[in-house]
């Protein structure tokens, strides 16, 4: 059976903004009642009052799983060390028999050059390999009968360092990518271990995204 408190929880869940913003308590909860009542009555297919979804917005801005965001909070203030990369070039190969002796190659040329970037990631069908730019005639002689999917110049990284409670905590990837996003920052790509992680971006992001990272640890 629809309620008005399973219409309104279902209705925040879908704007996951909106659930952070009502967590922080900088919503004003009558105005967003207002705002959202045609809405719980188009689901409902029956008038809704106000003040009952107020009621309903007030018990979900309470609620555990929305105060979880404090949490988050709390583990964004620990960040680590931030480490900045710029002048990358990320590739992508097809899967094949013999990509991971490319890779085997490549590692082997490189193990004595300790000013370099490099990192890489393996899914179903293909690869990316990503490394400074100044090494990548390197990669394209070594991987010249493999299969290039993509190749993009003039990226940069970030790299943050996690604090170890970051895998007990849910959502704080969403967190941080969400404000992000916030910021019209385009993430190329993402690359984690457990207790940091990497992400890609244009040049021209980097300044934004740093900014937007940092200031994490004084949320």
């Amino acid at each position: 059976m629809k309620t008005i408190a399973s219409q309104v929880s279902e209705f925040v869940k879908s704007k996951p903004y909106l659930s952070t913003a009502l967590s922080q308590g900088i919503i004003n909860l009558t105005s967003l009642a207002r705002e959202i009542q045609p809405e719980i009555e188009k689901a409902l297919r029956k008038p809704a009052r106000s003040g009952a979804i107020v009621m309903a917005l007030k018990r979900i801005s309470d609620n555990e799983e929305f105060l979880s965001t404090h949490k988050i909070v709390s583990v964004l203030r620990n960040l680590g060390d931030i480490t900045v990369r710029s002048s990358l070039t990320d590739y992508c190969f097809k899967l094949s028999e013999t990509l991971l002796l490319a890779q085997a190659e490549f590692l082997s040329a490189i193990k004595e050059k300790k000013d370099i970037f490099y990192t890489s990631s393996r899914g179903v069908g293909e690869s990316n390999i990503v490394v400074s730019s100044n090494i990548a005639p390197l990669i394209e002689d070594i991987f010249r009968d493999e299969i290039c999917i993509d190749k993009i110049d003039s990226l940069s990284a970030i790299t943050v360092k996690l604090p170890n409670d970051n895998v007990k905590i849910p959502g704080i990837y969403y967190f941080i990518f969400q404000r992000l996003s916030w910021e019209g920052v385009n993430i190329n790509e993402v690359i984690s271990t457990s207790n940091e992680f990497t992400i890609l971006m244009h040049e021209d992001s980097v300044n934004v995204a740093f900014e937007v990272i940092k200031n994490l640890k004084s949320l």
